[in-house]
């Protein structure tokens, strides 16, 4: 089928493209006021250019005072503290292709950031001159700053800066003195700081101090009240309060009482706080106060008794708690609380306990004896409570008070068996050597508890035997002769005790008992004297 073209373009519709205009904008626009020291944003957006170029500028040439950050179709100026060198006209120039276009804004800079500040001189007293001086800080521009000062109701001064034209914030002073009379005492003095720039769009523009006239006098009636009480318990917060009559305010300054010296609270103020007080915390606490215009200073104190159990007990043995017999030993038992400690000591040997007299916790014992040692318990006790602390004294003591049995007899016949049987008292337990002296050379044999046993004995048997007794404090020896080859008497058996008194007296077992033992006792773990020898020689 054919078509004829000319009806179908009756027919055809053509859509419209829309091209947007190139544009540029400035966010925040015209004319920023804004305080030194202020952070400003400014942003620059250009509309219709798909790829534009931003520079930024200041039209007397200035350095910008911030920093440039491009993002595509617009670009921001940072600025993050504004001073007086940013007072200018800034200039956005945006470059599209072979197109360029600018936007101008104007920022105006101001500073008056602080309420004027007062300081009345000299003690004020009826009949005295009294000088005001009223300080405004970092104000600019100062010549558009105008300055009150107000007795009451009634304008004391007033002053302009008209013709201050200084180029940064200052502060500027305005003082003036009067007389004072009775009946301004009590009235205000008021200050009343001015920047009305009425073409600039800041707020407040206006800035007022006031401050009573009051006479000075203190400080007097100076107290310190202890919250809850100057009694505490360890743990507890407490709050030491210095209250005074003063005008102005006198500086405080709080110390304590420390053994002999006075050193001073870190407390500024007129309140010590003494949280989770310690009981190193009791003491006498002063509260100075001294008012600097009346030149006058004045002391308050309180006593503080901070309360507590018994702590950090200790209990020491010097020179050791390990000891030779005969030396002298000093126990000593320290301990804290508040109310004071009563200290005990007590030596506890199995299940009885001995209270022993001190003098300031300490016990000594000039020459310590092998009765001495034990467990010593030292317990510190208050109101409060008790804490204890122990110590075992040792006392070592060299073999002493030895005992010998020969069974049967240092005389015996040939092929007789010989024991030999020692014992002792020490600490620590001894050990024993048998020693046979022999022309050439010297056979040292161990025991075994003790015990020695000759099996066979034979002629070569006889001589002298050195029986050694030792431990890590000291030792003795005892000679022993046998006679191999005498008469043999089987049912009579010789005791030999031979007794050495060392430094102090050890209880020994008596001799009654040592006979039955080696009687009726069978020894374990002999050995052959004779036997080794019969090796070695």
């Amino acid at each position: 089928r054919e078509i004829n073209v000319e009806n179908a373009a009756q027919f055809m519709y053509v859509l419209p493209i829309v091209v947007k205009a190139f544009e540029v904008e400035i966010t925040p626009a015209n004319r920023i006021v804004a305080q030194v020291g202020e952070a400003l944003v400014f942003t620059c957006n250009a509309t219709g250019c798909a790829s534009p170029s931003f520079s930024w500028r200041i039209q007397t040439d200035n350095p910008l005072g911030g920093t440039v950050t491009n993002h595509g179709t617009h670009s921001t100026l940072t600025i993050s503290a504004v001073n007086i060198e940013n007072a200018h006209d800034y200039l956005c120039t945006v470059c599209c292709e072979h197109e360029k276009k600018e936007k101008s804004f104007k920022i105006e800079v101001y500073s008056f950031p602080g309420d004027p500040v007062i300081e009345i001189s000299t003690s004020l007293a009826a009949g005295q001159q009294a000088t005001v001086t009223c300080k405004i800080p970092n104000v600019y521009p100062s010549d558009r700053l105008e300055v009150l000062l107000k007795k009451g109701d009634h304008i004391l001064h007033e002053q302009y800066f008209y013709e201050d034209h200084s180029t940064n914030a200052e502060t500027k002073t305005v003082t003036y003195s009067f007389n004072l009379t009775t009946e301004d005492i009590g009235k205000e003095i008021s200050c009343v700081a001015k920047l009305p720039i009425d073409d600039m769009d800041f707020e407040p523009k206006e800035r007022v101090t006031s401050q009573k006239l009051n006479a000075n006098f203190g400080p007097k009636n100076t107290i310190i009240i202890s919250s809850p009480s100057n009694l505490a318990m360890e743990g507890e917060s407490l709050n030491l309060t210095c209250v005074t009559d003063s005008n102005p305010p006198p500086q405080i300054v709080w110390r304590r009482q420390v053994a002999d010296k006075i050193v001073q609270c870190a407390s500024e103020n007129n309140v010590l706080a003494i949280p989770q007080a310690h009981f190193t915390d009791s003491g006498l606490y002063i509260c100075e106060v001294a008012n600097m215009l009346t030149n006058k200073t004045e002391k308050a104190t309180v006593e503080i008794v901070i309360q507590a159990p018994p702590k950090n007990t200790t209990l020491s043995v010097f020179p050791s708690n390990a000891v030779k017999q005969g030396e002298r030993v000093a126990i000593s038992c320290t301990s804290t609380g508040v109310p004071a400690v009563q200290i005990t000591l007590r030596k506890k040997i199995g299940d009885a306990t001995t209270t022993l007299e001190t003098q300031d916790g300490k016990y000594t014992i000039e020459r310590v004896l092998l009765k001495d040692a034990g467990t010593y318990e030292c317990v510190s006790s208050n109101e409060l409570g008790e804490e204890s602390q122990r110590v075992v004294l040792n006392v070592k003591v060299p073999p002493q008070n030895i005992t010998v049995l020969i069974h049967p007899s240092e005389n015996i016949k040939e092929g007789a068996n010989v024991t030999i049987t020692c014992s002792t008292y020490s600490n620590p337990p001894s050990k024993m050597i048998l020693k046979k002296v022999h022309p050439e050379k010297e056979i040292i044999l161990s025991s075994v508890n003790g015990t020695f046993i000759l099996y066979n004995v034979t002629k070569s048997d006889t001589g002298t035997y050195l029986l050694d007794v030792f431990n890590e404090v000291g030792n003795n020896i005892k000679m022993i002769e046998i006679a191999v080859g005498g008469v043999e008497n089987p049912d009579q058996m010789m005791l030999v005790v031979i007794a050495f008194s060392c430094v102090t007296a050890i209880a020994v077992p008596v001799v009654a008992v040592l006979i039955y033992v080696s009687r009726k006792a069978k020894i374990n773990g002999s050995y052959s004297l004779v036997k080794a020898l019969r090796l070695k020689v």
